[in-house]
């Protein structure tokens, strides 16, 4: 039998993050995962935006999130080769009054991140907008597909990964540890996205699955070293190609991309670009948000040696490398996880 000492299940940004971090601290461990191309991992803009919502408030612990995603995605750029990370500037139309207001508010009190647009004709070219723009730097813009399947590849090179679904009926625990498919090992980690939310040792934590819709542009002309909001996001994906959206249902029916959305982000198109375009591919992802907006990361408080690390909801770009490090440190017993992201604040839940 094979001896390892975590399992991660899940090759999405979470489980890729986890496996960099327990490569860096000298843990031997096995990724099992089915390579699903239309993961909301695969379908993510890959942006790290400091400041978000219509009230324009500094996302959640982004002061210590940044520094740290920054450190880290330029680590890995090194060790694997290639280039996916680099900050950018967000230059955010204001399609309302109240935006404007709320932009205008936020950098009276803290113009941190913020930079009010004073050339208000500068886009004018580029796309229909009446009140003005400002400026939200520095954003970070991660390539996700290429970080993982970057990741992937040194994964297989090196027997990391199974390829495969993971199988729950073949999972055994006890005091001792995991055996799955003839391994063994001392812990694993759930990292499957929505599927935990099935997941009979997790089921009960208080996830909020949402789904969301984006579309794949091709718009010649206009800058590829720049995301566009307005309601709406325009993000660069490689030359002349853009991200947009995206939606955020939270009562949906089925996973499928719809024809409303389309229609909606068509319409999108034809009132505030100035620039011809061309939808190339339309897509649509179940996101694993949680009720309260904070991620699971620990260990069950029944079963200590089945952890998770999901629930990153829409910001798994920038918590995925923090919390994984924080998951990997008590590992190893140098340090502790944020209470605020603990699962041991549902152990009344789990112990159920």
């Amino acid at each position: 039998m094979e001896e390892v000492d975590v399992i991660i299940v899940g090759q999405g940004i979470a489980g890729s993050w986890l496996g960099w971090w327990l490569h860096e601290a000298g843990f031997h461990f096995l990724t099992v995962d089915n390579h699903s191309g239309n993961s909301a991992s695969m379908r993510a803009a890959g942006l790290i935006n400091p400041v978000t919502g219509r009230r324009m408030v500094t996302t959640w612990m982004i002061e210590e999130l940044m520094p740290f995603a920054s450190e880290a995605y330029k680590k890995m750029e090194i060790f694997l080769g290639t280039n996916f990370f680099e900050a950018i500037t967000l230059i955010d139309f204001f399609p309302s009054v109240q935006m404007l207001q709320s932009f205008q508010k936020h950098y009276e009190e803290d113009p941190a991140y913020l930079l009010p647009g004073l050339d208000r004709e500068k886009y004018s070219d580029l796309f229909h907008y009446d009140l003005g723009w400002g400026s939200i730097q520095p954003c970070f813009l991660v390539g996700v597909e290429k970080f993982l399947t970057g990741w992937r590849s040194w994964l297989d090179k090196n027997g990391l990964i199974i390829e495969s679904l993971f199988d729950q009926m073949m999972l055994q625990t006890d005091a001792k540890g995991i055996q799955y498919a003839g391994i063994h090992a001392r812990y694993i980690v759930f990292c499957d996205g929505v599927s935990s939310a099935q997941n009979p040792y997790f089921a009960k934590l208080p996830f909020a699955l949402n789904k969301g819709e984006g579309l794949l542009v091709e718009i010649k002309g206009l800058p590829s070293d720049l995301v566009f909001k307005k309601g709406m996001s325009l993000i660069p994906v490689k030359e002349n190609i853009f991200w947009l959206g995206s939606s955020y249902e939270w009562n949906f029916t089925d996973v499928h991309p719809s024809d409303l959305f389309k229609k909606t982000a068509a319409s999108w198109l034809k009132n505030n670009l100035r620039l011809p375009y061309k939808i190339i591919d339309h897509f649509a992802a179940l996101r694993p948000a949680t009720l309260e907006r904070r991620p699971f990361v620990g260990f069950h408080p029944l079963h200590p040696k089945v952890g998770i690390l999901n629930g990153l909801g829409t910001k798994g770009c920038s918590l995925a490398p923090y919390f994984a490090k924080q998951l990997v440190d008590k590992l190893s017993g140098n340090g502790e996880i944020n209470p605020l992201a603990e699962i041991s604040r549902f152990e009344k839940i789990l112990g159920r």
